[in-house]
């Protein structure tokens, strides 16, 4: 038996004795429990102290990190050797966050003169377009950004505008993705198009849902403004200089970035120059040092005091030793309302694998179901099902320390929401303390033997809290570069490559070939089911 198995086998068989106990417990039976589980790091503050492991659970986690060679995975990627092996690629989402004189390396060549001379041009791009110095067609300034991606080039540049943005941004920055067309309309609906600027994110310009919309508001210029009017409006991310040109973007308002750079981590790329016009170039300098921070401090601290680790050990203790397939992320904060849609691609593009670089296939589980939204709001949806539900799903409750945003007395609300779920979901509620609360009030014995059991809360539902000490620049950055790592770390131990995304590729495929059967052609092979749909929607 390899120590590999070996250190599986002591995962899932310390996971089965901590899961027969309860969470609230171990704080009896450890004293040290707190200190163990909590850290600071780059203005955030983790808690996990309420997850389901007990001290031989984290033990074992720990050493099945070992065991798969986390710390050695760390430096080949830190490196800049290709571990992403379908692709042959390095993975360097760190240099675009890093000081202009890091050493870092792709493959062995350098790569920091060229980040950040793009970093260079998107700051003098942005402030140019700020200041007035860039204007449209007519003279006006641009009042009005809109962002056209999908995927990685639209998830992440949307989360990063709505936690950043001013409340009252003097450029306002609206996006696009899907190809349905009512989101065009609608985001345009109220845009001048004299005073809007329009980038188009798409590495090879050639992304159907990107590259429709793309032309859908390139007519739109066009149709107020003419055709020369419409280049002076257009801005692009990519690497196809010969496509951009031809679609009209000038060749210096093309903004490139590199195949080390994986679409679900390019954020912190031009694919973000959206943002850094629209919030300020020293927003998003914040944002990329935040995240450079939490990368120095994942890369020298031991793991069992390595935030981005600890997290990756706590999901992997519930996924693969408890065999909970879900988890649920849910920050009380309205400003990263869209956090858990940034992780479902972040996470479950990156680690939904069932076959590793070796092409055999996965020994255990992988990615869980990511799913959330923003706190309170859920408490009022799905919390139910949380609490009293047959199956245990891990949590991750986001917090905001302190927030000048609002009126008076509402942050303070907001944060004794987050403490008493988190507390709620470890402690639950017993049928005692129902029984004497019903009693109390009067109930019957015959009502309180059926309503007891339904108002009793079983508990032991484990949770990560995670407090940002402020919502900044700097905090934001280290949150993202948080799960970043985190994400890889998982991937590393479940043994999987989580830099492709070969599933993404079938459907685009196969969508290629029903488009013209549904334009005019004829109708080709599919599955009865598919068949018949087709001829439904040609009538």
């Amino acid at each position: 038996m390899s120590d590999l198995d070996a250190a599986w086998i002591r995962l899932e068989t310390a996971a089965k004795a901590a899961g027969e106990k309860r969470i609230v417990e171990f704080f009896d039976t450890e004293p040290q429990r707190l200190e163990t589980l909590t850290l600071d790091v780059a203005g955030l503050h983790l808690d996990l102290s309420k997850q389901a492991w007990d001290e031989p659970g984290l033990e074992a986690a720990l050493d099945l990190a070992h065991a798969a060679g986390v710390e050695a995975a760390r430096a080949r990627m830190l490196g800049g050797e290709a571990i992403n092996s379908s692709e042959g690629r390095a993975v360097l989402h760190v240099a675009l966050r890093a000081k202009a004189d890091a050493d870092i390396k792709a493959q062995g060549v350098p790569v920091m003169a060229e980040v950040e001379a793009v970093r260079e041009r998107m700051k003098a791009f942005a402030e140019a377009v700020r200041s007035g110095a860039i204007k449209g067609a007519t003279g006006k300034p641009f009042k009005a950004i809109l962002h056209i991606g999908i995927g990685g080039s639209d998830l992440g540049p949307r989360l990063l505008w709505d936690a950043l943005r001013p409340v009252k941004p003097e450029i306002d920055l609206r996006f696009v993705a899907n190809v349905d067309g009512a989101e065009f309309l609608l985001t345009t609906a109220d845009l001048d198009p004299e005073e809007t600027l329009v980038v188009v994110v798409s590495k090879t310009f050639t992304t159907q849902e990107t590259m429709s919309n793309a032309a859908a508001a390139r007519a739109w210029l066009v149709a107020a403004l003419g055709e020369e009017g419409a280049n002076a409006h257009l801005a692009a991310v990519s690497t196809a200089l010969d496509k951009t040109s031809a679609f009209g973007v000038a060749d210096e308002r093309v903004f490139g970035f590199w195949d080390w750079v994986g679409g679900r981590y390019s954020l912190w790329s031009a694919v973000s120059l959206s943002v850094a016009v629209a919030a300020g170039w020293d927003v998003f300098q914040g944002f990329l040092d935040g995240a450079a921070e939490m990368d120095a401090h994942f890369a020298t601290a031991p793991l069992e005091k390595n935030a981005p680790v600890l997290v990756a050990l706590a999901q992997i203790f519930n996924r693969n030793g408890l065999d909970r397939r879900a988890r649920s992320v849910v920050p009380y904060s309205h400003r990263l309302r869209r956090l858990a849609s940034f992780l479902q691609q972040l996470e479950m593009e990156s680690n939904g694998k069932s076959v590793g670089p070796d092409g055999k296939p996965a020994q255990r589980g992988t990615a869980t179901v990511v799913f959330g939204d923003e706190g309170t709001n859920v408490q009022h949806a799905y919390f139910q099902c949380m609490h009293q539900g047959t199956d245990i799903t891990p949590m991750e409750l986001i917090g905001l320390a302190r927030s000048d945003e609002g009126p008076a007395g509402m942050h303070e609300k907001l944060l004794s929401n987050l403490l008493a779920q988190a507390e709620a979901f470890m402690v639950g509620r017993g049928t005692e303390d129902v029984v004497a609360e019903l009693t109390a009030k009067g109930v019957s014995e015959a009502e309180i033997a059926t309503l007891a059991p339904q108002r009793t809360f079983a508990g032991n539902r484990p949770s990560t809290l995670v407090l940002l000490d402020r919502l900044t620049p700097q905090t934001f950055g280290a949150l993202i570069a948080l799960y970043e790592h985190k994400t890889f770390v998982e991937g590393v131990i479940w043994g999987i490559n989580s830099f492709d995304q070969w599933g993404v590729e079938l459907g685009k495929v196969m969508a290629g070939r029903i488009l013209p059967e549904l334009e005019a052609g004829a109708v080709g092979e599919h599955d009865p089911s598919t068949s018949a749909l087709i001829e439904r929607l040609k009538k």
